[in-house]
């Protein structure tokens, strides 16, 4: 292809991408966008498995919960084998977590809460070695946060505290019906009590005071490895990702769109249109005092420019061509710059008090 003719057809597509009126005839085709946080693993052995996984999957940051063997000493173990008594392997829940969403200390805290930590081969109803209680870790940095976190234990407690730490040499998942096991079993046994789900629930949610603000931007070093090529391109360089070719264009489910660098809710599903531009496009922000309108005068035009205010992050632009019935207002956004959160997974991940929204 001519070198000229190159240098202008990326010019009109350049130029295209910030057009007013947004009417592209693209194939509607989705490309998703994943953030690379790097997940953190950590076993907790606190009795009978069922309860355990139960309890730590509420927690808002644990991204997925397994239940299996561990520590034992033969390998592929069935539950038959260490009910026995014979095979040393303790029921036990491995945690994969987001760490920049909870941290280690918060999960030993709220796993401790689970368990009688005086009690040896015994919680609740349950007794045999299988049933002992232990943290198990794979990284060797683990250890001394574990170690201090069981002496802070250890001085409310006149009896000896008997919970492992140790290295995990060991693990196998546990029978398949074993597994979500409370979820799939409405009622099924638990020595743990409903009040400590209620915990789970709401121990790590996002809570605004005006002493107090979680939605913080993290440094640009951060943002580099946590957000895709896109994302950053999008929300730090101030770039428009392709129309149709983004993660919730077409999105239709219940739920918020948090800003992707600090997790702070901007816009609500409820609020959210079929424009055919290409692009989410919503009729207000949940909150105008969340975000910022600059003037945008790149491209030869002027437009007002959408920024979110806490993270700083470009978000999009606002124009006067919405459906007069929602008040005229139009927030192109783009798809890279948000993260979406179904209304079914708000409370887990901390957002329960912005459920209220999707019942106006």
């Amino acid at each position: 292809m001519n070198k000229h003719l190159a240098k202008y057809l990326i010019f009109i597509w350049s130029t295209l991408i910030f057009l007013n009126s947004c009417s592209f005839s693209q194939p509607k085709t989705k490309m998703i966008m994943k953030e690379n946080t790097k997940m953190k693993e950590i076993y907790f052995a606190g009795g009978c498995f069922w309860g355990t996984e139960h309890f730590l999957k509420l927690i808002r940051g644990v991204e997925e919960t397994q239940v299996g063997y561990a520590n034992g000493n033969i390998a592929n173990p069935t539950y038959k084998e260490v009910c026995s008594g014979e095979t040393e392997f303790a029921e036990t829940v491995k945690v994969s977590y987001n760490p920049n969403a909870v941290s280690l200390e918060l999960l030993i805290d709220l796993f401790l809460q689970t368990i009688d930590p005086t009690s040896l081969n015994k919680q609740g109803g349950d007794i045999g070695t299988q049933y002992r209680t232990g943290i198990y870790y794979v990284d060797e940095k683990d250890m001394p946060i574990i170690e201090k976190k069981i002496e802070e234990l250890s001085k409310q407690y006149e009896k000896p505290i008997v919970v492992e730490i140790l290295p995990l040499k060991n693990f196998y998942d546990a029978e398949q019906y074993h597994q979500d096991y409370l979820d799939n079993n409405k009622g099924g046994y638990c020595h743990i009590g409903k009040d400590l789900f209620d915990l789970a629930k709401k121990a790590n949610q996002y809570k605004e005071t005006p002493n107090y603000n979680p939605f913080q931007k993290p440094s640009d070093e951060v943002l580099k490895n946590k957000l895709s090529k896109i994302q950053y391109e999008v929300t730090q360089e101030n770039a428009t990702e392709p129309p149709y070719k983004n993660e919730y264009w077409d999105e239709d489910r219940e739920g918020i769109y948090v800003d992707i660098t600090t997790g702070e809710p901007l816009f609500s599903s409820k609020d959210k249109f079929d424009s055919d531009c290409g692009w989410p496009s919503f009729a207000k922000p949940i909150d105008y005092n969340k975000i910022e309108e600059d003037v945008d005068d790149s491209f030869g035009m002027i437009r007002t420019e959408v920024r979110s205010k806490k993270g700083n992050s470009h978000l999009g632009h606002l124009f006067n061509d919405g459906p007069k019935q929602l008040g005229g207002m139009r927030y192109c956004i783009n798809s890279a710059s948000l993260r979406f959160i179904p209304k079914e997974s708000m409370e887990k991940e901390g957002y329960a008090n912005y459920l209220y929204l999707l019942d106006k």
